[in-house]
């Protein structure tokens, strides 16, 4: 991996740069699907990046990752640059100052992947309308993660107001295996659904989207209920016909599917890391139909 720094540099500048080490290393910017734009500060850049460098390994892309530091420095843009050999696409730190934290889409136009898609991720804090955003307005995809808000389940209920097709959150994609597994116990004839629970550790906001997902789906009141956690940890569906259905977790790898009349199985449902998130998000850059329906629900719930 090679890194070059530039000071106080212009984006035509840092353009030129990528290309001259690209070929100073025989590794065109050919084989990149896609840019990935990520808007952090400085304290969670390291994690964002690595998490984005390793979901790059399915996806090869050009990562952009948007730092903002003291609006009341003079106007400044540094920027570090990572190409690898063994590299998946590549890497840039734009470290904006000034005026220039307010215009990021001005520094990161030029540096977009032409006839590619491109997708924005905010690691931590998010805009209330990440559509409206000026750098989200550069993009078909937008992740936001209701997780790294103060209050997750507030933040989670309030992106129904400002959805765009092209939004999603983490807090839904951590639902993927859940999601999958219950579906996949109704292959079988269960009956009808009339109540069930979701228990989660306090506050959490997967828990409230899936409580609204099933309640959807099922047409049956679903709440959510506390637990001691860690996350998600059961998922309760009482029957018309008696019995219950129940998902439940009790570490962060295996859980347990119980049905009526039937013997008890263990079922892997490990907690994924963020990179194993990023990735399945750009595996998929259509509108989530399903999420859109889970927060209208969940957002005509709460009224």
């Amino acid at each position: 991996m090679t890194s070059f720094n530039l000071t106080d540099t212009q984006a035509s500048k840092i353009s030129s740069t990528l290309t001259k080490l690209r070929h100073q290393m025989g590794a065109p910017a050919v084989g990149m699907v896609l840019t990935l734009v990520v808007v952090c500060d400085e304290a969670g850049q390291y994690d964002s990046v690595r998490a984005a460098t390793d979901a790059a390994r399915e996806h090869p892309s050009r990562i952009l990752v948007v730092i903002g530091r003291d609006p009341n420095e003079p106007n400044r843009l540094d920027a570090e640059l990572r190409v690898g050999e063994s590299s998946p696409g590549e890497v840039v730190l734009l470290r904006l100052y000034g005026q220039l934290t307010k215009h990021a889409e001005s520094v990161i136009s030029p540096l977009l992947l032409t006839d590619t898609p491109v997708v924005v991720w905010w690691p931590g804090a998010s805009p209330d309308v990440p559509a409206d955003d000026k750098v989200g307005k550069l993009a078909s995809r937008r992740i936001t993660d209701a997780h790294a808000a103060k209050d997750s389940v507030k933040a989670i209920t309030g992106r129904s107001g400002g959805y765009v097709p092209g939004d999603t959150d983490l807090a839904w994609t951590r639902l993927t295996t859940w999601r999958s597994l219950l579906a996949a116990a109704f292959d079988q004839n269960v009956g009808k659904v009339k109540k069930g629970i979701v228990e989660a550790s306090p506050g959490h906001a997967s828990a409230v989207l899936l409580a609204s997902w099933l309640s959807d789906r099922l047409g049956a009141p679903i709440q959510v209920g506390e637990s001691e956690g860690p996350g998600l940890t059961a998922v309760r569906l009482t029957l018309a016909s008696g019995g219950e259905l129940t998902l439940t977790r009790s570490d962060a790898r295996l859980a347990t599917l119980s049905r009526p009349g039937q013997p008890d199985r263990r079922v892997a449902l490990a907690r994924r890391p963020t990179s194993e998130l990023i990735a399945e998000e750009l595996r998929r850059l259509d509108p989530d139909e399903i999420y859109a329906s889970a927060l209208r629900h969940l957002a005509n719930g709460t009224k």
